[in-house]
Protein backbone atom coordinates (compact mmCIF):
# COMPACT_ATOMS: atom_id res chain seq x y z
CA UNK A 1 0.00 0.00 0.00
CA UNK A 2 1.52 3.34 -1.09
CA UNK A 3 -0.19 6.35 1.15
CA UNK A 4 1.30 10.49 -0.29
CA UNK A 5 0.94 13.31 1.88
CA UNK A 6 1.91 16.95 0.73
CA UNK A 7 1.05 20.54 1.56
CA UNK A 8 0.47 22.04 -1.58
CA UNK A 9 0.01 25.24 -0.42
CA UNK A 10 -2.93 25.96 -2.60
CA UNK A 11 -4.45 23.44 -4.98
CA UNK A 12 -5.15 25.65 -7.76
CA UNK A 13 -1.89 26.91 -8.12
CA UNK A 14 -0.50 23.17 -7.78
CA UNK A 15 -2.76 21.89 -10.15
CA UNK A 16 -1.46 24.59 -13.05
CA UNK A 17 2.12 23.17 -11.71
CA UNK A 18 1.89 19.60 -12.80
CA UNK A 19 -0.15 18.41 -9.68
CA UNK A 20 -2.28 15.76 -11.56
CA UNK A 21 0.02 14.71 -13.93
CA UNK A 22 2.52 13.71 -10.92
CA UNK A 23 0.06 11.91 -8.50
CA UNK A 24 -1.95 9.66 -11.59
CA UNK A 25 1.84 8.59 -12.18
CA UNK A 26 2.74 7.98 -8.62
CA UNK A 27 -0.67 6.36 -8.23
CA UNK A 28 -1.11 5.93 -4.71
CA UNK A 29 -3.57 4.49 -2.75
CA UNK A 30 -4.33 7.41 -0.59
CA UNK A 31 -3.08 10.86 -1.35
CA UNK A 32 -3.42 13.20 1.62
CA UNK A 33 -2.91 16.75 0.60
CA UNK A 34 -2.92 20.06 3.32
CA UNK A 35 -3.35 23.46 2.85
CA UNK A 36 -5.56 23.17 -0.42
CA UNK A 37 -7.03 26.98 0.26
CA UNK A 38 -10.24 26.30 -1.73
CA UNK A 39 -13.51 24.72 -1.57
CA UNK A 40 -14.30 21.99 -4.15
CA UNK A 41 -16.68 24.47 -6.13
CA UNK A 42 -14.27 26.82 -6.57
CA UNK A 43 -12.15 24.40 -8.50
CA UNK A 44 -13.85 23.15 -12.08
CA UNK A 45 -14.88 20.07 -12.91
CA UNK A 46 -11.88 19.05 -15.04
CA UNK A 47 -9.87 20.05 -11.83
CA UNK A 48 -12.20 18.25 -9.06
CA UNK A 49 -11.63 14.76 -11.78
CA UNK A 50 -8.82 12.70 -10.61
CA UNK A 51 -9.43 9.83 -12.32
CA UNK A 52 -9.99 6.54 -10.35
CA UNK A 53 -10.35 8.02 -6.78
CA UNK A 54 -12.57 9.12 -4.43
CA UNK A 55 -12.45 12.19 -2.71
CA UNK A 56 -13.12 13.82 0.60
CA UNK A 57 -12.89 17.23 1.04
CA UNK A 58 -12.56 19.57 4.53
CA UNK A 59 -11.97 23.28 3.66
CA UNK A 60 -12.03 26.28 6.32
CA UNK A 61 -14.98 28.40 6.33
CA UNK A 62 -12.71 30.94 5.91
CA UNK A 63 -12.06 31.91 2.14
CA UNK A 64 -8.48 30.41 0.59
CA UNK A 65 -6.81 29.25 3.83
CA UNK A 66 -6.20 26.32 5.38
CA UNK A 67 -8.15 22.75 4.44
CA UNK A 68 -7.44 19.04 3.97
CA UNK A 69 -8.42 16.58 0.85
CA UNK A 70 -7.56 12.88 0.93
CA UNK A 71 -7.88 11.28 -2.38
CA UNK A 72 -8.75 7.16 -2.20
CA UNK A 73 -8.71 4.56 -4.78
CA UNK A 74 -11.04 2.33 -2.69
CA UNK A 75 -13.69 4.23 -0.88
CA UNK A 76 -12.87 4.39 2.81
CA UNK A 77 -15.37 2.71 4.84
CA UNK A 78 -16.11 5.85 7.07
CA UNK A 79 -15.02 8.87 7.51
CA UNK A 80 -15.00 11.99 9.94
CA UNK A 81 -13.80 15.61 9.70
CA UNK A 82 -12.19 17.66 11.93
CA UNK A 83 -11.63 16.64 15.96
CA UNK A 84 -15.39 17.14 17.33
CA UNK A 85 -14.10 21.04 18.77
CA UNK A 86 -15.36 24.22 16.85
CA UNK A 87 -12.02 26.52 17.70
CA UNK A 88 -10.29 23.70 15.34
CA UNK A 89 -12.94 22.54 12.93
CA UNK A 90 -13.82 25.86 11.19
CA UNK A 91 -10.21 25.79 10.03
CA UNK A 92 -10.75 22.17 8.23
CA UNK A 93 -7.20 20.17 9.65
CA UNK A 94 -8.74 17.27 9.93
CA UNK A 95 -9.90 14.38 7.80
CA UNK A 96 -10.16 10.95 9.22
CA UNK A 97 -10.62 7.61 7.00
CA UNK A 98 -11.04 3.98 7.90
CA UNK A 99 -9.07 1.55 5.89
CA UNK A 100 -9.03 -1.92 6.09
CA UNK A 101 -6.91 -2.27 9.60
CA UNK A 102 -6.30 0.90 10.23
CA UNK A 103 -7.38 4.97 10.75
CA UNK A 104 -5.74 6.98 8.37
CA UNK A 105 -5.80 10.90 10.02
CA UNK A 106 -4.81 13.75 7.07
CA UNK A 107 -3.64 16.71 9.33
CA UNK A 108 -2.36 20.55 8.47
CA UNK A 109 -1.03 21.58 12.05
CA UNK A 110 -1.22 24.85 13.19
CA UNK A 111 1.45 27.07 12.39
CA UNK A 112 2.46 29.45 15.78
CA UNK A 113 4.41 32.64 13.53
CA UNK A 114 1.53 34.57 13.92
CA UNK A 115 2.40 35.48 17.63
CA UNK A 116 1.85 33.68 21.47
CA UNK A 117 -2.18 33.13 20.74
CA UNK A 118 -1.29 31.31 17.63
CA UNK A 119 1.06 29.19 19.30
CA UNK A 120 -1.06 28.20 22.34
CA UNK A 121 -4.24 27.70 19.89
CA UNK A 122 -1.58 24.98 18.41
CA UNK A 123 -0.16 23.31 20.91
CA UNK A 124 -3.97 23.07 22.21
CA UNK A 125 -4.60 21.60 18.87
CA UNK A 126 -1.84 18.77 19.38
CA UNK A 127 -3.57 17.96 22.45
CA UNK A 128 -6.79 17.70 21.25
CA UNK A 129 -5.76 15.37 18.27
CA UNK A 130 -3.18 12.84 20.74
CA UNK A 131 -6.25 12.61 23.52
CA UNK A 132 -8.23 11.26 20.50
CA UNK A 133 -5.67 8.99 19.37
CA UNK A 134 -4.76 7.76 23.36
CA UNK A 135 -8.55 6.34 23.29
CA UNK A 136 -8.27 5.33 19.77
CA UNK A 137 -5.23 3.11 21.10
CA UNK A 138 -6.74 1.85 23.86
CA UNK A 139 -9.65 0.55 21.95
CA UNK A 140 -7.01 -1.37 19.78
CA UNK A 141 -7.31 0.67 16.75
CA UNK A 142 -4.29 1.04 14.43
CA UNK A 143 -3.27 4.34 13.51
CA UNK A 144 -1.29 6.84 10.83
CA UNK A 145 -1.14 10.41 11.29
CA UNK A 146 0.30 11.88 8.15
CA UNK A 147 0.08 15.60 7.05
CA UNK A 148 2.20 18.72 7.96
CA UNK A 149 2.97 18.76 11.74
CA UNK A 150 4.25 22.18 11.28
CA UNK A 151 7.26 21.34 13.61
CA UNK A 152 10.83 20.21 13.09
CA UNK A 153 11.20 17.57 15.84
CA UNK A 154 15.12 17.36 16.34
CA UNK A 155 18.51 19.29 15.14
CA UNK A 156 18.98 16.59 12.45
CA UNK A 157 15.22 18.10 11.16
CA UNK A 158 16.37 21.53 10.26
CA UNK A 159 19.33 22.72 8.41
CA UNK A 160 19.92 25.52 11.26
CA UNK A 161 18.61 24.87 14.27
CA UNK A 162 20.65 26.83 16.67
CA UNK A 163 19.43 30.01 14.30
CA UNK A 164 15.83 29.04 15.11
CA UNK A 165 15.90 27.87 18.83
CA UNK A 166 13.26 30.95 19.62
CA UNK A 167 11.47 30.46 16.39
CA UNK A 168 7.78 28.81 16.27
CA UNK A 169 8.14 25.37 14.54
CA UNK A 170 11.17 24.32 16.43
CA UNK A 171 10.46 26.19 20.39
CA UNK A 172 11.17 23.77 23.12
CA UNK A 173 7.10 23.39 24.10
CA UNK A 174 6.15 22.25 19.84
CA UNK A 175 9.32 19.77 19.82
CA UNK A 176 7.91 18.88 23.16
CA UNK A 177 4.34 17.72 21.67
CA UNK A 178 6.12 15.67 19.11
CA UNK A 179 7.57 13.61 21.81
CA UNK A 180 4.81 13.25 23.18
CA UNK A 181 3.51 11.33 20.43
CA UNK A 182 6.12 8.76 20.66
CA UNK A 183 5.33 8.55 23.84
CA UNK A 184 2.23 7.55 23.40
CA UNK A 185 2.76 4.42 20.87
CA UNK A 186 3.30 6.38 17.76
CA UNK A 187 6.62 6.12 15.94
CA UNK A 188 8.40 8.63 13.51
CA UNK A 189 8.82 5.88 10.82
CA UNK A 190 11.22 8.10 8.72
CA UNK A 191 13.63 8.46 11.57
CA UNK A 192 12.98 5.42 12.74
CA UNK A 193 14.15 3.87 9.48
CA UNK A 194 16.49 6.21 8.64
CA UNK A 195 18.19 7.70 12.08
CA UNK A 196 20.58 9.65 10.42
CA UNK A 197 19.88 10.52 7.21
CA UNK A 198 19.33 14.60 6.53
CA UNK A 199 16.41 15.40 4.09
CA UNK A 200 13.89 18.38 4.34
CA UNK A 201 10.64 18.73 3.18
CA UNK A 202 9.68 22.30 3.40
CA UNK A 203 11.87 25.43 2.20
CA UNK A 204 10.89 28.97 2.56
CA UNK A 205 10.32 30.98 -0.71
CA UNK A 206 13.33 33.18 0.34
CA UNK A 207 17.26 33.75 -0.10
CA UNK A 208 17.15 30.91 -3.14
CA UNK A 209 16.39 28.29 0.28
CA UNK A 210 15.47 25.53 -1.41
CA UNK A 211 18.32 25.79 -4.28
CA UNK A 212 20.62 25.68 -1.33
CA UNK A 213 18.73 23.13 0.73
CA UNK A 214 18.08 25.51 3.89
CA UNK A 215 15.12 23.51 4.59
CA UNK A 216 13.05 21.82 7.36
CA UNK A 217 11.30 18.41 7.89
CA UNK A 218 8.09 18.87 9.22
CA UNK A 219 5.72 16.58 7.28
CA UNK A 220 5.59 13.36 8.73
CA UNK A 221 4.40 10.24 9.25
CA UNK A 222 3.58 8.87 12.56
CA UNK A 223 2.33 5.33 13.12
CA UNK A 224 1.28 3.31 15.57
CA UNK A 225 3.98 1.17 17.25
CA UNK A 226 2.00 -2.36 16.03
CA UNK A 227 2.13 -1.09 12.40
CA UNK A 228 6.00 -0.28 12.25
CA UNK A 229 6.72 -3.98 11.22
CA UNK A 230 4.24 -3.28 8.04
CA UNK A 231 6.25 -0.37 6.84
CA UNK A 232 8.73 -0.90 3.82
CA UNK A 233 10.01 2.54 3.22
CA UNK A 234 9.38 6.35 3.55
CA UNK A 235 10.48 8.09 0.63
CA UNK A 236 10.94 12.06 0.75
CA UNK A 237 10.53 13.31 -2.83
CA UNK A 238 12.37 16.46 -2.86
CA UNK A 239 12.92 16.52 -6.37
CA UNK A 240 9.28 17.32 -6.76
CA UNK A 241 8.12 21.19 -6.95
CA UNK A 242 4.90 23.24 -7.12
CA UNK A 243 4.90 23.92 -3.56
CA UNK A 244 7.10 24.95 -0.45
CA UNK A 245 6.31 21.33 0.68
CA UNK A 246 7.79 18.33 -1.34
CA UNK A 247 5.56 14.66 -0.92
CA UNK A 248 6.27 12.53 1.53
CA UNK A 249 5.29 8.59 0.77
CA UNK A 250 4.71 5.58 2.86
CA UNK A 251 5.10 2.25 1.49
CA UNK A 252 3.55 -0.96 3.31
CA UNK A 253 2.70 -4.30 3.10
Amino acid sequence: MKIITWNVNGIRAALGKNLKPWMLEQAPDVFCLQEIKARPEQLTTEQRAFAGYSVIWNPAQRPGYSGVATFSRQSPREFRLGLDEERFDVEGRVICTRHEDFLLYNVYFPNGQRGDERVEYKLAFYARLLQICDSLHSAGENIIIAGDFNTAHQPIDLANPQENETTSGFLPEERGWVQKYLEHGFVDIYRHLYPQRVQYTWWTYRMAARRRNIGWRIDYFLVSESLVKRVRDVVIHEDVTGSDHCPVELVMA
